[in-house]
């Protein structure tokens, strides 16, 4: 069906001519447009009407995990009627295989596979085979390799009532699709039989499972239902499922596959004997045979993805199939902060092959190995079609292929060693700046009005002798107001010691840095939009997509200390924050005026110029963002705790605790887990001065053994 966007408000301030604009450059062909919005301008609503325009399939790209499940759940807002899919990298925990040849150290790949991502994964890539109105929010996990498009669908099989099929003949076929069969527990991904009935659990549903009836080899009747209370759901005519696994291969293909790994062994291992190298060429050699021998008998083994370009009878050296390859050609990407997202992309193909050549270099992998890999930039542009770049403060990257528009593309090796300066980022300027005569105002587009009238915040720059104590009085003028406020330092440490000496002086502060667990990031900013405290101390979190609408002051200390935490894009992104409240300012600490600051303050004037008079000619009147807190998730983490609680409610012997502490602590030492072990350490202290003893049983009691990282308080 047709994209249908569905919103309760119109396009206002930039938004229309941005829509405008950028909608006829693609539909025209250009092959590159930026779109240069301001925080808080309505970024994804502009992308989302884009999209309603152009009616065309879209991968929306962002840099990391927690941007794109905001965008994801925005999209499903405006596209409820269409497959808003998200697709990101199913690890919880991810350590890739490695080896270390200076201490000969093996390092295994080990993983935690979250399985509700890996369901949305395989409901991307069966909506993306059935459907054209699919938005796929994507992580740079689609770069990485999967099963080839056509191998996925050769092993799609499709039922209808009366077909006359036996019922051994499916059964094995979904055993050829990675479907398990499980009598007992029955989920995602399994099946079980009862006589004439088969019941299977499609890999890419969550709610409903599918029961199969059989008269002798036909299929009778076939009908959804609940997999937790077996209630009917409806009668079905036809069903298309899918591989349980995104890696599959059929029958045929495995067994050349196999013969071609076999071979590549042989070659291998001969070519290590024949340099003296033995130790390597038996440890190829076990680990490969075991391979195949789980590949024959299983159809799968740990690591499969290591052998997938002779899985998909892909050349030497060719790149591997992604998710790219299960997108229609003329779909449409839309980078999101492109200025974080497209130097992720070109940095992946690298560090990945510089840890597979060691590997394969010691014989723990065949070179092939090397093919499992990301896409590299010029792959990735070269499978990509016409892309919309966004970013409050795009590269000169983005802008240079924007102006170039429909003649191909600009690689990073390209450009030039000094970047754009950001004071020459505007549409009338874009074609003297990047020293083109190509025309490209209407490729790079700019956003900077905002539907709520607000402008950007006022920047000041205050002297850094005594900016802990001015950060103080400011701080506290704004908590008397009821605002909340961002504090960025250049070092974790600081960032501790300062919430730390602010809460000694009667604020009530926290800190957020990366030490610092996802979830519990998530409460922080929940509790800090809540009111549960005022003051938010960060580095380099407090950056990109942080919606904060509460926040009305940000402080940045040393911000003359020019690099990578002080750079222009940086100390743009950073004032951002500020950009929800009527009331948002920025105070930056410097001795000197930066060319980083020095672009902040010029952009930043520009635009409150533009914005101000915008609002006088219209009579809008600014007003801050109004955003709902989202729901807390203490309420899981207390019922987990409230559990410990129960099971802990003997008196608490201390001296024991004492004691078995002290034992886990010498183990993780011995095991050279020195961090861990400091943590045991301060914590023993904690309880023989008399604290902290119900927090230490609640971690025992959940059998973590070690304390709560941050959460509690305790620092190494």
């Amino acid at each position: 069906m047709p994209f249908d966007l569905r919103s309760d408000y119109q396009p206002q301030g930039d938004q229309a001519q941005a829509i405008e604009k950028l909608t006829r450059s693609i539909s025209e062909g250009n092959r590159h447009q930026t779109l240069l919005g301001v925080t808080g301008s309505g970024k994804t609503f502009t992308a989302a009407n884009i999209i309603w325009n152009l009616d065309r399939p879209t991968l929306v790209m962002s840099h990391n995990k927690t941007l794109a499940a905001q965008l994801y759940s925005e999209f499903k807002q405006f596209f409820p009627n269409n497959a808003v899919e998200y697709f990101v990298s199913y690890f919880d925990y991810y350590q890739p295989e490695a080896y270390i040849p200076r201490s000969d150290t093996y390092i295994e790949k080990d993983s935690s596979i979250n399985e509700e991502i890996e369901r949305l994964r395989l409901s991307t890539t069966s909506s993306l085979l059935t459907r054209r109105d699919v938005i796929v929010v994507s992580s740079v996990s689609c770069i990485y390799g999967l099963a080839s498009p056509e191998d996925f669908l050769q092993m799609v099989i499709t039922l209808k009532k009366g077909d006359q099929i036996s019922r051994e003949e499916v059964l094995r076929r979904f055993v050829e699709m990675l479907y398990e069969r499980n009598e007992i527990e029955f989920a995602r991904g399994k099946f079980r039989v009862r006589g004439d009935v088969v019941e299977v659990f499609p890999a890419q549903n969550d709610e409903e499972a599918v029961r199969i009836e059989f008269f002798g080899d036909e299929i009778d009747r076939m009908a959804l239902f609940d997999p937790l209370t077996g209630k009917s759901r409806g009668e079905l005519t036809h069903l298309t499922l899918f591989p349980a696994k995104q890696f599959v291969t059929p029958k045929d293909k495995m067994q050349s596959a196999m013969h071609k790994i076999k071979a590549e062994m042989i070659e291998r291992v001969a070519w290590f004997e024949e340099n003296g190298k033995f130790l390597e060429a038996q440890r190829l050699k076990m680990r490969t045979e075991y391979d195949l021998e789980m590949m024959q008998e299983m159809g799968y083994c740990n690591g499969i993805e290591n052998y997938s370009r002779h899985l998909t009878g892909r050349e030497p050296g060719s790149r591997p199939y992604t998710l790219m390859d299960f997108l229609p050609e003329d779909t449409l990407l839309i980078v999101d902060e492109s200025h974080a997202t497209l130097p992720q992309v070109g940095g992946m193909y690298a560090g990945d092959r510089a840890r597979k050549m060691t590997l394969v270099e010691y014989g723990f992998r065949l070179p092939s190995a090397l093919d499992n890999r990301p896409l590299n930039f010029t792959e990735f542009m070269n499978v990509t079609g016409q892309g919309l770049y966004v970013s409050a403060t795009p590269a000169t990257l983005e802008l240079r292929n924007s102006v170039v528009g429909n003649t191909g593309y600009i690689d990073f090796a390209s450009l030039p060693p000094t970047p754009l300066p950001l004071s020459a980022i505007t549409p009338n300027k874009a074609n003297e700046a990047l020293d083109t005569k190509t025309p490209g105002s209407q490729l790079i587009v700019e956003q900077i009005i905002r539907p709520t009238g607000l402008l950007d915040p006022r920047i000041m720059v205050r002297p850094l002798k005594g900016q802990i104590d001015e950060t103080i009085e400011l701080c506290r003028g704004r908590v008397e107001a009821g605002e909340r406020v961002l504090i960025t330092t250049l070092t974790k440490r600081t960032a501790e010691d300062l919430a730390d000496y602010l809460k000694d002086v009667g604020l009530k502060v926290r800190y957020l840095h990366s030490d610092i667990d996802t979830i519990e990031r998530v409460e922080i900013l929940r509790s800090l939009r809540a009111g549960e405290f005022d003051i938010l101390i960060g580095i380099n979190l407090l950056r990109e997509g942080l919606d904060l609408p509460e926040v009305s002051l940000v402080c940045v200390l040393d911000a003359d200390k020019e690099g990578f935490l002080r750079s222009r894009t940086s100390l743009i992104q950073t004032a951002g924050r500020a950009a929800r409240h009527v009331n948002g300012e920025v105070v930056l600490f410097a001795d000197k005026i930066t060319g980083s600051i020095r672009d902040l303050l010029d952009v930043t004037e520009d635009r409150r110029r533009r914005q101000m008079e915008y609002n006088r000619k219209h009579g809008i009147t600014p007003h801050s963002v109004k955003r709902p807190v989202q729901e807390s998730l203490r309420v899981i983490l207390e019922g987990d705790e409230g559990d410990s609680a129960r099971v802990q409610e003997q008196p608490l012997d201390v001296a024991t605790l004492i004691r078995e502490l002290e034992l886990e602590m010498k183990e993780a030492s011995g095991k050279m887990e020195y961090e861990r072990a400091a943590l045991l350490r301060d914590q023993i202290m904690e309880l023989k001065g008399g604290g902290a003893v119900s927090a230490a049983m609640s971690n025992r009691s959940k059998g973590k053994g070690k304390p709560a990282k941050a959460k509690k308080g305790w620092k190494r």
